[in-house]
């Protein structure tokens, strides 16, 4: 991704913030994560992350989307014997999300997945997560989510988060951004 690009979303990220109430520093704006994935398909699957902390012991997060951006299907795996894998608390703070988690798959799920991402998520159960609504994954559980129609603010309650070790079921994934 260009950094002309990743800044003009840097921007829209921003935006969506302040809509939502959510304070964040100059040098927390200038440093917002735009992801998207390897795929450069962004306002289909990416994500906008702010990361106020992140350390041996917890992590805290605002994840931003866009509307219909979807976070692939993937899973924090077990690092060693003193990390099991990143257990994660999604809390709604704006807007809508629909979270995907393992078990009987949702009859007419809210998911509006464009047709050449559908092989890749694999798991249905839906859990809809409205401001105010949060829920926990235990560590190494596969899980993706897309925003809702007007896009969604998480906040992110974890242990350490260590993203260049998760487990995509899309092969082509890139989680660490690359900016040009």
């Amino acid at each position: 991704m260009k950094t002309d690009q990743a800044n003009i979303l840097r921007e829209r990220t921003h935006d969506l913030l302040k809509k939502a109430h959510i304070a964040i520093t100059p040098q927390e704006k200038e440093n917002i994560e735009i992801a998207d994935f390897g795929l450069n398909d962004i306002e289909n699957v990416g994500i906008q992350v702010v990361v106020y902390v992140n350390t041996d012991r917890y992590c805290a997060k605002e994840l931003v989307m866009f509307p219909r951006q979807i976070c692939p299907e993937h899973r924090h795996p077990v690092i060693d014997d003193k990390n099991i894998g990143k257990q994660e608390t999604f809390r709604c703070r704006w807007g809508e999300a629909y979270l995907y988690i393992q078990g009987e798959p949702t009859p007419n799920p809210k998911a509006k997945v464009p047709e050449k991402y559908k092989k890749f998520l694999n798991i249905w159960k839906e859990v809809i997560l409205r401001p105010g609504d949060q829920y926990t994954l235990p560590p190494n559980s596969l899980h993706w989510f897309q925003a809702g129609d007007k896009g969604a603010i998480l906040s992110e309650f974890s242990s350490r988060s260590i993203d260049e070790t998760d487990v995509w079921s899309d092969p082509r994934i890139d989680r660490i951004p690359k900016y040009e």
